[in-house]
């Protein structure tokens, strides 16, 4: 995998502009297309993806205003003008909220959702942006898979 070094990963402006948030690191995980910018396998985003509980949720909900999310209609909060949207839940209740931030890379401090749960989520919604995004996933783990010990 080409994981980008953590201060690569915190130099991006919606990476520096989470950070001012000040949102408990524990209490989320970065998730959408994020973890692709960490991993090497994106150079831009046009937003951020978070799923959080607890302390992380209520504090987005003193943060952000009130939303919908677009594929599901789950409540969310949009922060900095939205191009932060933190959501309770993510996509399907098979992805639990806890098991997502628990089981999460730490890269710089903070938690990304595994590249097998971003490539699951992009294969289920499959729109035209996230074909680019499944290619490059797919080719980054079959490396992953392949390299000799």
């Amino acid at each position: 995998m080409n994981e980008q070094t953590p201060g690569v990963v915190l130099a991006h402006p919606l990476m520096r502009e989470l950070l001012t948030l000040r949102l408990p690191p524990d209490d989320f995980v970065i998730f959408g297309s994020g973890p692709l910018l960490a991993h090497g396998l994106r150079e831009d985003l046009g937003d951020l993806d978070l799923v959080a509980r607890g302390a992380a949720w209520r504090a987005a909900g003193r943060l952000g205003a009130p939303g919908s999310g677009g594929i599901t209609g789950d409540e969310l909060f949009r922060c900095c003008n939205g191009r932060i949207n933190v959501f309770q839940q993510w996509i399907s209740p098979s992805w639990d909220p806890d098991d997502l931030i628990d089981n999460a890379e730490v890269i710089g401090g903070l938690r990304f959702a595994p590249l097998t749960e971003v490539l699951a989520y992009k294969l289920i919604l499959r729109r035209p942006k996230d074909l680019p995004d499944i290619r490059a996933i797919k080719r980054s783990l079959d490396q992953q898979h392949h390299r000799p010990c």
